[in-house]
């Protein structure tokens, strides 16, 4: 008896180290979509985030967002459609959360990144730290210029 209580705390110490390593991670991405049709400009934001003024495309990305704020978006070829280059020379980070304003009503809020350079073959390493709101539910992540206008999303 003894030993199989010594085997069932072994093995729920050994099976509950994965889901604390991974306690901190809120997202994990590896796919964004490029802002191109009805999401061109700001008429159909996407919470309030008004995605560019032209066709953007994305050739790979890896990111995280963490609980504590932490949000890492190593960005790979993002480009214009229409070019193939990126004419801009920072990107910026955007976190959009639904949350609950003091009132108790839901709400949504932005958090940006400060600028990080970007290459012309659309190239960046974003790494901050945002305050974001409690709760963040449903987060989405950006990748947008300095007026804070999106080139991708997360999604596919």
């Amino acid at each position: 008896m003894i030993r199989r209580l010594l085997v069932v705390a072994v093995l729920s110490i050994f099976m509950g180290l994965p889901a604390l390593a991974g306690e901190n991670e809120v997202l994990e991405f590896n796919r964004m979509f490029g802002v191109s049709g009805p999401f061109l400009g700001p008429t159909n934001a996407i919470r309030g985030v008004p995605g560019a003024g032209a066709a953007w495309k994305i050739a790979s990305v890896d990111g995280e967002l963490k609980a504590n704020g932490n949000l890492e978006i190593r960005v790979q070829g993002l480009v214009l459609v229409a070019t193939g280059a990126n004419p801009v020379a920072n990107f910026r980070g955007l976190v959009s959360c639904q949350s609950i304003d003091g009132l108790g009503q839901p709400s949504v809020v932005n958090t940006s990144t400060v600028d990080f350079p970007a290459t012309t073959t659309g190239d960046a390493d974003i790494e901050a730290k945002l305050s974001l709101p409690s709760p963040c539910i449903a987060p989405i992540v950006f990748v947008t210029n300095t007026a804070g206008r999106w080139f991708s999303v997360t999604g596919f």
